[in-house]
């Protein structure tokens, strides 16, 4: 006698169609609700695919196949005055890291080599500050122009709190995009860090909208943060109008406070990709710290939901070998892009 097996319904009704239709909202260009990402994050695991799938319709709306590199240079290792529970280079860390100053021309300059070698589109400059000083600000106005001229790269600078003016000067310098992450939701802010706020780093983006220069913002995932928390955040980044949201998921490293929740699972770390996809739908969504430490050997499918990875090491922890990347890219059909054809949104 033979066996008969119940099949889930694909009809949209059943099993995975309800993701579907999150999908068919947002590309008709109806904001998930808070409600609808936070049931994102608790889907089933059994509907992870389905879920992946009407994550992966709606990037390839916006990018296409397309996926964009990034190449991290820490500027300026430790020596930062803040109390960011989650990070190696905060003042209460205890992690053995390298600590320097601002780097000098030479050494700018070989990292943007060492990016356009990588097929990275864009060169991210980097210190640890509560904000820059003025040796650091003409550090990165003097050597931005050379860089772009020599290797025509995207720069996006990271360097903390910024002022009106310091936000335009930037500006006139050439850099295209600056990065400050609101990293958690505000409700949760103040459980991670205590000598800024969450209004602080808000304040931060509006300048640098006002500058005219794009926005680059995200979090960082397994804080202790609760789904709702993750949810504001995704909600408040997409009401700023940021341009690219790196979601990364926190390393434990020893002499660090923080201790990643159980919850943060492989499947998890898809799921919030797949939320910041379907709460932003046309913002680049970028893979980021921790990938390869969570997703593990899950990582090509989180390119179904982001668009875009960092290449090489991150700011004090080591990354997979481009090679890898490289490959892992080639094998799920994608294309690397490095030239201003990739698809930026602008808002």
């Amino acid at each position: 006698m033979s066996e008969t097996l119940d099949c889930p319904s694909t009809n949209g009704t059943i099993e995975g169609g309800r993701w579907q239709s999150f999908a068919d909202q947002v590309l008709a260009g109806n904001p998930l609700t808070a409600e609808q990402a936070a049931e994102v994050l608790t889907c089933p695991d059994s509907e992870l695919l389905s879920l992946l799938d009407a994550a992966y319709r709606v990037r390839r709306h916006y990018f296409g196949n397309q996926v964009q590199l990034y190449l991290l240079m820490n500027a300026k290792s430790g020596l930062c005055p803040e109390d960011c529970s989650y990070c190696s280079q905060s003042k209460e860390s205890e992690a053995e890291i390298p600590k320097y100053n601002i780097l000098n021309r030479e050494k700018l300059l070989d990292g943007a080599r060492v990016a356009k070698e990588r097929d990275a589109r864009t060169y991210c400059i980097v210190i640890s500050a509560r904000g820059p000083n003025e040796r650091e600000m003409k550090a990165v106005e003097t050597i931005v122009p050379e860089i772009k001229e020599k290797y025509g790269l995207h720069i996006c600078a990271c360097l903390g709190l910024l002022t009106d003016e310091q936000a335009q000067r930037l500006k006139a310098c050439g850099v295209d995009r600056v990065n400050h992450n609101l990293n958690t939701g505000e409700e949760h802010y103040d459980k991670i860090c205590t000598t800024h706020t969450f209004a602080d780093r808000v304040d931060t983006l509006k300048a640098v909208r006002e500058a005219g220069l794009e926005m680059c913002s995200g979090g960082i995932v397994g804080m202790g943060e609760s789904n709702e928390d993750l949810v504001g955040m995704a909600i408040e980044l997409r009401e700023l109008g940021v341009h690219s949201i790196p979601v990364n998921f926190l390393i434990p490293i020893e002499g660090v406070e923080l201790e990643v929740p159980e919850h943060v699972t492989p499947q998890y770390c898809l799921k919030t990709l797949a939320m910041f996809r379907l709460v932003c739908p046309d913002r680049e969504i970028r893979i980021a710290g921790g990938r390869e430490l969570h997703l593990r050997s899950l990582q090509p499918l989180g390119l179904y939901a982001a668009n875009s990875i960092f290449v090489g090491d991150y700011l004090t922890t080591k990354g997979q070998a481009p090679d890898a990347d490289y490959a892992m890219i080639k094998d799920l059909g994608f294309e690397i892009v490095t030239s201003s054809e990739a698809s930026i949104c602008s808002h």
